[in-house]
């Protein structure tokens, strides 16, 4: 069976398309599959732009249903639990070397701030936009659930 809204693989018994996040309804005779648009709650491009303001929201939408069943929401929020990881990280490493990590600091805040602002803006159009290196392990975290 596949979704009426974005043509993906429907498994038996989903009431969510696990692709474009559309509710489920099969037809009396069980063969016809139809989506339609959820009817409360966010829309999956507010809810990937919103996981990106801070990790909590990503922690969220990653165990509160249905969101947690949209490849494309768990996909922004793992890459915005990555982001905030390797910013730490960053960090942490920039002020332990004395002097030049103190000076590129504010560098490296001001690049982790653009890099989250484009995230934002892709999530809210609907793409898929991969940061380097985390992307791909956020890809293949969320096509797992």
């Amino acid at each position: 069976m596949n979704c009426a809204k974005c043509n993906a693989a429907i498994n038996p018994g989903d009431v969510v398309c696990a692709n474009c996040g559309a509710t489920v309804v099969s037809s009396s005779g069980g063969a016809a599959v139809a989506a339609v648009p959820a009817a409360a709650g966010l829309s999956n491009n507010a809810a990937a732009a919103l996981s990106y303001v801070t990790f909590i929201p990503a922690i969220i939408f990653l165990v509160m249903e249905p969101y947690n069943k949209v490849a494309y929401i768990r996909f922004h929020a793992f890459q915005c639990i990555g982001l905030s990881i390797a910013a730490v990280a960053a960090h942490i490493i920039a002020m332990l070397i004395p002097v030049i990590g103190w000076v590129l600091a504010p560098f490296i805040s001001l690049a982790f701030l653009v890099i989250w602002i484009i995230a934002i803006l892709k999530a809210s159009k609907g793409e898929w936009f991969k940061i380097p290196i985390i992307g791909p392990f956020a890809e293949k975290q969320a096509k797992n659930g």
